[in-house]
């Protein structure tokens, strides 16, 4: 009789190949769509990417990591700003200061996380909040960038419309691949092990030897760095940024919505939380303070059914699990 550690099982393998299948397909999307059909879908699907990216982080910052922020749309914000600055004042292609957004808002994380982690608990997140407010004062302020009212991306102009469009779809797809990718091979390594201890309790974590400080810092720049890449691929396809826009506590409010809806700590749930959300935005997004009514009320009744998010019923139910980052010990005859 002998032991042997289970990492996966039939369900995540048939997901992966599903997965690759999927994503071919919506790879070729602009080729075989019809034009007018194909523009419609690919907006949207960045509008969404964006939004799953960012719960993505988010839900990596607080639902494995145990820091509850409402202050991601700073960097949020900040990637959008790089990305514009990048393109209008430096000439850099607008997608390839995409990803410099977000390194930009990776690296802007570290002097932030020194006053951040002086915080505890709530008060973290409201911390968090104020920081991203004196984020977007900043840059109200700043008449270069448009202050208050904001500008347009100019260095765009060049590009034809459906030039435009597909190469910020097929940018979307790398973030929403990458996105989940990093979260989940984060997850199964010996990192997510200690992030999870931490989240469980930081004490016994540090008594273990982990470096607690050291890997909160490193979540929380991960996160931002998500959270400036959403960001600046959103307002590569807005071609417009402003403050309000930018730093709106909606982005956090929306991403917290989305990994409620679908499993908080789970890698399946923002992906389950991201397709309902657009689903409900699509179709009820015009009814305008009955649509947020109708969210908030959505979210109450999920949270006091299931606990865990939906996701999270169906894996207790069923034993589903799509990414499966947890070890089993599996008896073998």
């Amino acid at each position: 009789m002998g032991v042997s550690v289970q990492r996966s099982h039939a369900h995540s393998r048939s997901v992966l190949v599903g997965s690759g299948v999927l994503l071919l397909v919506a790879a070729t999307l602009p080729f075989w769509a019809p034009q007018g059909s194909a523009s419609s879908w690919m907006r949207e699907f960045v509008e969404i990417a964006c939004y799953f990216t960012f719960a993505m982080m988010w839900n990596l910052l607080a639902g494995y990591g145990g820091m509850v922020s409402i202050g991601q749309q700073a960097f949020f914000g900040f990637g959008g700003y790089v990305m514009l600055m990048l393109g209008n004042f430096a000439g850099v292609n607008p997608f390839v200061a995409v990803p410099l957004g977000a390194v930009a808002a990776g690296l802007i994380a570290v002097p932030v996380s020194f006053v951040a982690f002086r915080l505890q608990g709530g008060y973290f997140a409201i911390g968090t909040w104020v920081i991203a407010e004196v984020f977007r004062l900043s840059f109200a302020n700043a008449s270069a960038v448009g202050g208050g009212s904001g500008t347009s991306l100019t260095a765009l102009r060049g590009i034809d419309k459906a030039t435009r469009e597909t190469a910020t779809f097929w940018m979307a797809l790398a973030c929403v691949v990458a996105a989940i990718a990093l979260v989940y091979l984060f997850l199964r390594s010996k990192r997510g092990l200690a992030l999870l201890a931490i989240r469980d309790n930081e004490v016994a974590a540090e008594s273990q030897g982990i470096d607690v400080r050291g890997m909160k810092l490193a979540v929380y720049v991960v996160a931002a760095f998500g959270g400036g890449l959403a960001g600046a691929l959103y307002f590569v396809g807005n071609l417009r940024i402003s403050p309000d826009a930018a730093f709106s506590v909606n982005w956090t409010a929306f991403a917290i919505f989305m990994v409620v809806i679908g499993g908080i700590g789970r890698v399946e749930g923002p992906i389950v939380g991201a397709l309902i959300f657009w689903a409900l935005n699509k179709f009820f997004s015009d009814y305008g303070t009955w649509y947020l009514l109708g969210l908030g009320l959505l979210a109450i009744g999920v949270t006091m059914r299931f606990k865990q998010g939906l996701w999270g019923w169906v894996q207790q139910r069923h034993g589903w699990s799509l990414f499966p980052t947890r070890r089993q010990l599996v008896v073998k005859d």
